[in-house]
Order: C-alpha cells, then sequence, then structure tokens
C-alpha cells in the first residue's frame, strides 16, 4: 500500500497562546489511536517552533547556514503524519477528520503527497 505524507502547516505568528488546549490533544490522541489500530496512521509528531530551527541553504555551489526565528517566515510546517492508505482519496479523508478535531480558532492547512518509492 502506498504511504503519504500530510504536512501540517500552521501560521506560527497567529498559533493560539500556549499551544493546542487539553481538550484537543485528547481528541488528537483518541483519533491517532483510532488511525494506529486501523494500520493507517506510521507516524506522526510536532515541530519545534522555527525560532529553534536551522536552515541550510545550497545555491551555485556555495552552502549556507541560518539559525531561527525565520522573519520572512508566515505558513511553516508544524507537524507531520506519515499514512500507509490505499489511495490517496483515504489519505485525504483521514487527514481532514484530523484537522476536523480543532477548535475553530485554529487555521490549520495539510498538505498530503504520496511517497515515491524506490
Amino acid at each position: 500500500m502506498p504511504r503519504y505524507l500530510s504536512m501540517i502547516r500552521i501560521d506560527e505568528n497567529n498559533a493560539p497562546e500556549g499551544g493546542p488546549s487539553a481538550e484537543l490533544m485528547q481528541r488528537m490522541g483518541e483519533l491517532i489511536e483510532e488511525m494506529t489500530k486501523a494500520g493507517v496512521l506510521l507516524d506522526t509528531a510536532g515541530l519545534t517552533p522555527t525560532a529553534q530551527g536551522t536552515r541550510v541553504h545550497y545555491e551555485g555551489g556555495r552552502l549556507s547556514v541560518t539559525d531561527g526565528p525565520f522573519t520572512e517566515t508566515k505558513e511553516v510546517v508544524g507537524g507531520y503524519a506519515m499514512l500507509q492508505a490505499k489511495d490517496k482519496a483515504e489519505a485525504v479523508e483521514w487527514t481532514k477528520r484530523f484537522l476536523k478535531v480543532h477548535e475553530d480558532h485554529w487555521t490549520v492547512t495539510c498538505e498530503v503527497r504520496e511517497v515515491e518509492e524506490g
């Protein structure tokens, strides 16, 4: 079965103060448990803020390294889920369920892409 990476994109500047609520974390935990039991969820995690990240850039044969925060960044990858589904439509359905557990004040976008094998 194909694997899909669901990249969870957030606007760090407009994320709720203090991060996810306890209720959101509980709903997420329940969905993660369901997805794991269904054999769909292979791995998932949140990422630290970009202020704690480092960018390594290659251009014109030269490398540059820049530590965060990155002021020009608006929407960033805040987490990911690695899914194994029968097709992209199924991966998208699970991703939609993940988005629906969030409260209305969240703005979250997930990009779902198939992992190329071999």
